[in-house]
Parts: structure tokens; C-alpha cells; sequence
């Protein structure tokens, strides 16, 4: 077995280097998008997961894929516009779909179950509206603002344009941050997105649906935190 990945790497570093990664960090709650700049035993100290047991897990998951490896790392290399493309089309489509289907659903069960399960569903219905209200406004500053100056740049590569878009990286991401950490209470919440017995169909499904969306925006905010945005500074450095 190779021993690619160490406990001292970063986790972002890691998911950038093998996005695989991703499928291990989801499953045992390890932030790899606002947290990605710990190193992985520090993120493992916190969650009290055995050090030796993921690096082994990441470094045999590595071997399994490594003859895709090259497809999919070629987000690190994409120019910026496709990856802006992809972004868009993407994750930033999902949540323009999602986020009103959501919306209705965790309604509809804090109407239905809330006489037995008022205390957690009044604070699930709370915490998403909160989070769609900031990623609606977040989506249009991406998309109005953000993304244009880094096309700008990418077409016309002077130290004005790039610092247009580097003005805004610092504020994009502290709203992934504060997304991020919405995510964390809603997970907490629900007790990792556990339904009780008597809960229905819809009660199901929409706690499936918030956790399909926390994974799709820890994949998005990994793409512009751990591998656009560090680019464009590390060119601020070299230009």
C-alpha cells in the first residue's frame, strides 16, 4: 500500500490532492471546506477518531483510484473560467433548485410533527431559513461580483483585475465559514440527521435532502476555499 497521505497534511491539501478524500471526511463529520486548513490529526484530536485508522483508510482508498486520479484532480489545473462554469452549473444550480423544495418541505413537517417534536423542528426551521437567506445573497455576490473579476483576470491578467478579486476572497469566505457553521448546528441538531420512529415519509425525506445538501456545499465550498482562492493569492505573490 502507498502511504501518500499523513496525519501532518492538511485536510483541504488532502481533498485537493484526491477529492476521493471527501467521501471519508463526510462520513466521520471532518470539516475539509471552512476547517481545511487543520492539519488532519488536529481535526481527528477533535472528533476522538483513531489517527491510524483514517490514514490507512485514505491511503488504501488512494490505491483503489489512483488510475482515475488524473481525471479527478483536474480541478486544480482548470482555468479559471471552467472551473467558475462548473461551479455554476454545478452547485450553484442544485441550490437555486433545492433551497424552495427545502424550504416547503421543512415547513410542512414542523406543521405535521411539531406538537412532538416542536423543540428540534422550530430549531431546524429556523437555522435553514437563516441559512438559505445567506446563501441566496451569497450565490448573487459570487455570480454579480466575484466570479466576473476572476474572469477579468483571467483575460486580462494585471495586478488591477486580480486584486478586484482578491478584495472579495476574505468576505466570500467568511460567509462560507458562517454557512459552514449553520451546517455544523443543523447537523447537531437532529442528532446527525436521526428521525424518530414515528416520523413519515416527508419527515425522511427532508432530513435526507438537508444532509444531500450539506455534502454538495462542502464540495462547493472546497472548490473555491482549497483550490481557487489559494491560486489567485499565490499569484498575487509571483505576478
Amino acid at each position: 500500500m502507498s502511504h501518500v497521505f499523513e496525519a501532518s497534511h492538511k485536510v483541504g491539501d488532502i481533498v485537493a490532492a484526491f477529492p476521493k478524500a471527501m467521501d471519508i471526511f463526510m462520513k466521520h463529520n471532518i470539516d475539509f471546506c471552512c476547517g481545511g486548513n487543520r492539519p488532519l490529526s488536529q481535526a481527528l484530536r477533535e472528533q476522538n477518531i483513531d489517527e491510524d485508522k483514517i490514514i490507512d483508510e485514505l491511503n488504501k482508498l488512494y490505491d483503489k483510484y489512483r488510475e482515475k486520479l488524473n481525471d479527478e484532480i483536474d480541478m486544480k489545473n482548470a482555468p479559471y473560467d471552467e472551473l467558475i462554469d462548473y461551479i455554476i452549473r454545478t452547485h450553484h444550480a442544485y441550490l437555486y433548485q433545492q433551497l424552495p423544495i427545502l424550504k416547503e418541505l421543512v415547513s410542512k413537517i414542523l406543521e405535521v410533527h411539531g406538537e412532538h417534536h416542536g423543540q428540534v423542528l422550530s430549531k431546524v426551521h429556523k437555522l435553514f431559513h437563516s441559512l438559505k437567506a445567506d446563501l441566496e445573497q451569497h450565490l448573487e455576490k459570487e455570480e454579480r461580483d466575484l466570479f466576473p473579476y476572476i474572469r477579468k483576470y483571467q483575460h486580462n491578467p494585471t495586478q488591477e483585475n486580480l486584486d478586484k478579486a482578491l478584495s472579495l476572497i476574505n468576505e466570500i469566505e467568511n460567509e462560507h465559514t458562517s454557512a459552514g457553521d449553520i451546517l455544523k448546528e443543523l447537523r447537531h441538531v437532529t442528532e446527525q440527521y436521526k428521525t424518530p420512529p414515528d416520523a413519515c415519509t416527508t419527515f425522511d425525506m427532508t432530513y435526507r435532502k438537508l444532509e444531500e445538501m450539506e455534502a454538495d456545499l462542502f464540495k462547493h465550498i472546497h472548490l473555491e476555499n482549497n483550490i481557487m482562492f489559494p491560486r489567485l493569492r499565490a499569484e498575487k505573490i509571483t505576478h
